[in-house]
């Protein structure tokens, strides 16, 4: 094994034995001087080591709270980049023979390639007092955890409600309610989501959506209180006031995007890091919701009564434990009266209809199917649908998209097919109860 390079204080020893003896020839000096240098340039390194491991946790640190899916992501996520980039410039000289280095200089640019990020703009940066930003939930908690030592990104919960109606609460308890009249899906100190239920045909205890009212509480210098409030056929593309958006007019804390005209909305509200769609689809409504936990579980004992939160009372519930049961192709639906619509639908024709959307056959396309059954009207395969993909885009869990009704080990048996049969047209009379 070599012998490790002479410390500082070990050359200045050298240097004052040296001089305890004969000056030697001047080549000699030369050679040792040209040697010093290079053992000096090593001790240098040392001292300053390649710091790009801290670049990409930095890095890391930075974009691991950001979702592809949600608003101004790529706005962030260039800024990341940028900020990469700055701090494996800075580090080019001491790290010019680490291979981690030269990749992750080619890393950053097919990174900006793929994301359009232009090399000049603004930058992240990792000191929390200098990027904090109160009218911005993703900066403002990662300042905190960064001032904390932790880089644990915050957890978001994920709410939908759609058809006759179907709730899928923060938990992921999928649910099918009653509910007639107005119910409160959210209400915590920084949201209120409040929905409105009519039956859907006489003598059926099946409802939908076809109004909903949202209050974005006022927080601080980010917004003032914002209504907003659909009901079927009227869609806004602004809150009650006329506005658009809240907060200061540049960072636009709170805004409304129109995605489809009377038919698509999407609100945007970055000092709580929430999202909302309303959707109209055929004559009812559809909202999903995505927020952090650690708000959407900030409220009082007496606001308890959240269906988002608790599901619905056992009262207002007409599903079996959670899960609707698998149809059999081929099965009627029953009627109460004669003087009630009849489905067009059977089991048959209506698992075919659902499954020109949906090829998985999760709750949702159950859903669909018992909509069908229950009020004969196609939209509500649309609106089925739809609440599928809202579920792809703002849950943060993908594993937990789909929910499957419980059928044991997957086998389906002549008499548990003739149970499940059994079980529909169970639960379809419920509704009619």
């Amino acid at each position: 094994m070599g012998r490790a390079a002479p410390s500082c204080a070990a050359g200045a020893e050298q240097r004052r034995r040296r001089r305890l003896h004969p000056p030697p020839p001047p080549a000699a000096l030369f050679l040792l001087f040209n040697v010093g240098l290079l053992l000096r340039t090593g001790d240098c390194q040392l001292q300053t080591p390649c710091r790009i491991q801290k670049c990409t946790t930095d890095f890391v640190s930075l974009t691991s709270h950001l979702n592809s899916a949600l608003d101004g992501f790529d706005l962030e996520f260039c800024k990341a980049l940028r900020a990469y980039s700055a701090c494996t410039y800075r580090n080019s000289k001491v790290c010019r023979g680490n291979l981690v280095y030269h990749s992750a200089v080619l890393g950053i640019s097919d990174l900006m390639s793929q994301r359009n990020c232009s090399k000049d703009g603004p930058t992240s940066s990792t000191n929390p007092e200098v990027t904090h930003d109160p009218c911005n939930y993703s900066g403002r908690i990662g300042a905190r955890e960064l001032r904390g030592g932790e880089q644990t990104p915050p957890t978001y919960l994920f709410c939908g409600l759609f058809g006759d109606p179907h709730l899928r609460t923060f938990k992921d308890h999928f649910q099918t309610c009653k509910v007639e009249g107005a119910w409160p899906l959210i209400d915590n100190n920084y949201l209120s989501v409040q929905v409105t239920n009519v039956p859907l045909v006489p003598g059926s205890s099946a409802t939908a959506t076809n109004k909903i009212t949202i209050i974005f509480k006022s927080y601080q210098d980010c917004t003032e209180q914002k209504v907003y409030q659909a009901v079927t056929d009227d869609l806004p593309a602004a809150f009650v006031d006329g506005t658009t958006s809240g907060g200061d007019s540049d960072t636009k804390s709170l805004r409304i995007v129109e995605r489809v005209s009377g038919r698509y909305v999407e609100m945007h509200a970055r000092y709580i890091g929430a999202t909302v769609f309303v959707r109209q689809v055929g004559r009812y409504l559809t909202l999903a919701i995505r927020m952090p936990e650690e708000l959407a579980m900030a409220y009082e004992e007496s606001q308890d009564l959240q269906l988002c939160v608790n599901g619905c009372p056992s009262s207002e519930r007409i599903d079996d434990s959670g899960h609707l049961p698998l149809p059999v192709m081929g099965q009627l639906l029953p009627h109460a009266a004669s003087t009630q619509p009849r489905s067009v639908y059977t089991l048959e024709s209506a698992t075919t209809k659902c499954h020109e959307k949906m090829l998985v056959k999760d709750i949702y396309f159950y859903s669909c199917v018992f909509d069908l059954l229950t009020t004969g009207d196609a939209n509500f395969t649309a609106a089925a649908h739809s609440a599928l993909q809202d579920v792809e885009a703002l849950h943060p869990r993908k594993e937990r998209w789909h929910i499957f009704p419980n059928s044991g080990n997957g086998d389906m048996g002549k008499n548990s097919k003739l149970s499940v049969s059994l079980g529909l047209v169970c639960l379809i009379l419920v509704a009619f109860l």
